[in-house]
């Protein structure tokens, strides 16, 4: 099975694969220092503990392994400022993206970068025909990294249960299709 790299050099900031329980402290306070940032729209942060970060952690190897999820910490200077994933959705062909920055790092365009980053990487493998990003429609920064990076909307449904305290209980979901390769030189129409 093809895997993406493990490390994505993205200029002032890198993307690396979380490296297990020795990437605990740097993770948990990641988490601890971003907590209510996050929580008006994740609502997993409510369980926030260092319980539930090793077995985040543990879980990451795991299903890096299997393919089932690639979630990469988004790191400056080697701190973790974020974190930026692609998982399996649904359908076999697709897949899901999500991101989510500490606060002393938004609104320097890191989010669309680090996601264009993985967009590519998801893109380089041969079994993924689209990827998706979900967010709530109340969370509109969220919205701008889909629609800078040329996802469509294609759709809005309701949330699954827990919504977040600040979520409007609706899903905006975009898309971004595979691009077609560029045509050869042989193929032409003469």
């Amino acid at each position: 099975m093809a895997r993406p790299r493990q490390l994505i050099e993205c200029g002032d900031f890198v993307l690396r694969r979380w490296r297990g329980q020795s990437d605990f402290e740097r993770a948990f306070t990641l988490i601890e220092e971003s907590v209510e940032h996050l929580r008006p729209w994740e609502p997993w942060v409510e369980a926030h503990s260092a319980e539930h970060t090793r077995t985040f952690l543990a879980r990451a190897e795991s299903k890096w392994a299997s393919g089932d999820v690639y979630n990469y910490a988004i790191a400056e200077g080697g701190t973790p400022i974020g974190m930026c994933q692609s998982y399996r959705g649904s359908e076999p062909q697709g897949r899901l993206m999500g991101y989510w920055l500490h606060p002393a790092a938004t609104g320097r365009g890191i989010a669309t970068r680090a996601t264009a980053a993985v967009v590519t990487e998801m893109f380089a493998l041969p079994d993924v025909a689209y990827l998706e990003i979900t967010h709530d429609a109340a969370n509109t920064s969220s919205a701008a990294v889909p629609r800078r990076l040329g996802f469509t909307e294609v759709r809005r449904e309701q949330a699954p249960l827990p919504t977040a305290p600040s979520g409007s209980g609706i899903n905006v979901v975009w898309r971004l299709e595979r691009p077609a390769p560029p045509p050869r030189p042989d193929d032409h129409d003469w």
